[in-house]
């Protein structure tokens, strides 16, 4: 859909799909570094990890899984199957920062009930509230 800046930005359902799709690639990831800890744990303390260190280990790999794709080039493995870019408001690359931000952002933005994501069907450029909050921007690549 074209913008009123002349950015072709792709559909709420494309990023929808291209989310899911992300899900899916995630989980065998996450799985198996999800093991880690339990194995190294159990070997070293012979006990299991606590829920709280799962939950921030599992934090931790998805930083620095969605910052490191986003902050060089802007795709994650999911966004370059979908043909969806990451840029900075200003069209300019997404720096660390703006990256981290976003990604802080889209979780409240998902956990309260999506409404980051049904933002998008009111804003003006369709872009998720995280995305307007953080500076950034989503188009087609």
């Amino acid at each position: 859909m074209p913008a009123q800046d002349g950015v072709i930005r792709p559909g709420v359902l494309r990023r929808l799909a291209a989310m899911c799709y992300e899900i899916l690639l995630l989980s065998g990831v996450v799985a198996v570094l999800m093991i880690a800890p339990h194995v190294l744990i159990g070997a070293f303390a012979h006990r299991l990890a606590t829920p709280t260190v799962l939950w921030a280990h599992l934090f931790l790999v998805l930083l620095v899984y969605f910052i490191g794709f986003w902050s060089n080039g802007g795709q994650t493995l999911a966004m370059k199957t979908w043909r969806i870019r990451l840029l900075s408001a200003e069209g300019l690359p997404v720096r660390p920062a703006q990256a981290l931000l976003r990604f802080l952002l889209c979780w409240p933005s998902l956990v309260f009930g999506g409404v980051g994501i049904v933002w998008a069907l009111i804003d003006r450029d369709r872009q998720f509230l995280h995305d307007r909050i953080a500076g950034t921007q989503l188009v087609m690549a």
